[in-house]
């Protein structure tokens, strides 16, 4: 399922995304192997560092310089892309929580496919990066934080999926993820009497997925699938310091581990050679395996998609989710003993790119989270995230454009509310 990242750089996750935002004109037809491009940008920020309104400091100013280059080799079976995006952005204003004005974030992707036969393909990417962004720091549409943290946070999603069509109408997919983050924040809780940001989010997802898929029309596809996905929580510190269990035994990062089992339904449609869509329904049952009581919860699993390329380099995108998500939310250990171990994440996404005139685009990436909380004296509560990012460029040649953007970012809930405008004008050039 095709996944949106709205950003003041519109940086997108994975390798399909970053071929199609930053190097439009790299493609396999292009007949050329590689595009080397640097952006320079200035921008204003009221909230860089996501601070709740009633301790809002003051905006800043700023600029960005982006330099990236990516690689692209199609050969007959095999599709081979690689690439490396960098950017410092400097803030006039010194940003809370840091000891500078500048932010640095890096992203270095690849991806391969290849066919063995007609009949059996396979598909390998990944993704690293080094940010502060939530949004940089998500490997899919979900959110885990809604904050930016200052320091060299890493994030890295890798996937291989095989492919293997049994016969004319059935065949089979087998694939493997793996999510792993951490946080540059270790802090020793006992010295700062909080949970540090690693405490609470470093983490090693690691999912598995096996789908049965029946040509039911020449158009449609009708999917059966099961996943097994287990989330370890890998800091081994106390993320609750002053408020254990009500026995006295500290709430450890680990007490928050995840094994969850995934059963559902689907179907992938062509309405036409422009317009598809795809759907996942069904059911996940999660087990806390290492609270003190053996939480458990079941719970409605839910993914969908539709794109359509209505134009030439004009399309719209709209899609969601339902599923288990981590959290950055405090443990609150309630009186039965119950902590918050996870949020229900339910997330509706936009993207529309469109052609205005020959030289003149214009996007607009909008996306809605309620996070709801499980377990713990917070259960059944939720925060709610909304994010818009609208952008326009005008591409004067094939080597040189000009952009403008705005991005909006509102959290309401739990959490400490706080809003965010973000607004810049920039060049970029390529070759």
């Amino acid at each position: 399922m095709k996944k949106i990242v709205a950003s003041v750089g519109l940086v997108a996750v994975g390798v399909t995304g970053l071929q199609a935002d930053v190097f439009p004109g790299l493609t396999a037809e292009s007949g050329k192997p590689w595009t080397a491009s640097a952006t320079l940008r200035g921008f204003y920020d009221d909230n860089p560092s996501t601070q709740p309104n009633s301790l809002r400091p003051q905006g800043s100013y700023g600029f960005e310089v982006s330099p990236a280059i990516e690689f692209l080799f199609p050969w007959e079976q095999t599709t081979l892309s690689f690439g490396y995006v960098y950017s410092l952005k400097y803030y006039e204003n010194k940003l809370v929580n840091s000891n500078g004005h500048d932010l640095n974030t890096q992203d270095v992707h690849a991806g391969l496919t290849h066919a063995f036969s007609e009949r059996y393909s396979i598909s390998v990417k990944d993704s690293f990066v080094i940010g502060q962004e939530p949004d940089f720091l998500r490997a899919g549409n979900t959110f885990t934080t809604f904050q930016s943290y200052s320091g060299n946070n890493m994030r890295n999603y890798g996937a291989i999926d095989f492919l293997a069509q049994l016969t004319p109408e059935f065949g089979l997919e087998l694939g493997y993820a793996n999510t792993l983050v951490t946080y540059s924040d270790n802090t020793d809780p006992a010295v700062t009497g909080q949970a540090s940001n690693a405490g609470l989010l470093n983490e090693m997802d690691n999912a598995v997925h096996l789908d049965g898929r029946y040509q039911i029309q020449p158009q449609t596809v009708g999917i059966l699938g099961v996943q097994l996905r287990q989330t370890d929580f890998t800091a081994d510190q106390d993320i609750s310091p002053g408020a254990p269990y009500s026995n006295g035994q500290p709430i450890m990062s680990d007490s928050r581990n995840a094994r969850s089992y995934y059963g559902y339904l689907g179907l992938d449609h062509n309405f036409r050679p422009d317009f598809t869509g795809s759907v996942r329904l069904g059911g996940r049952y999660t087990d806390y395996f290492n609270s003190l009581d053996g939480q458990t919860q079941g719970s409605p699993y839910a993914m969908a998609s539709l794109k359509y390329t209505y134009l030439p380099e004009s399309s719209f995108e709209l899609g969601g989710s339902y599923d288990y998500s981590p959290t950055s939310l405090y443990p609150g250990v309630n009186s039965v003993n119950q902590i918050n171990t996870s949020a229900e994440a339910g997330t509706v996404f936009m993207a529309l790119n469109h052609r205005i005139v020959p030289k003149l685009y214009g996007s607009i990436l909008a996306q809605y989270q309620n996070s709801m909380y499980v377990g713990g004296v917070y259960d059944g509560e939720s925060d709610n995230f909304f994010l818009v990012g609208l952008n326009l460029r005008y591409q004067f040649n094939p080597n040189f454009s000009a952009g403008v953007g705005y991005n909006y970012d509102n959290l309401t809930g739990v959490q400490a509310h706080y809003d965010r405008n973000r607004v810049y004008i920039g060049v970029t050039g390529s070759y």
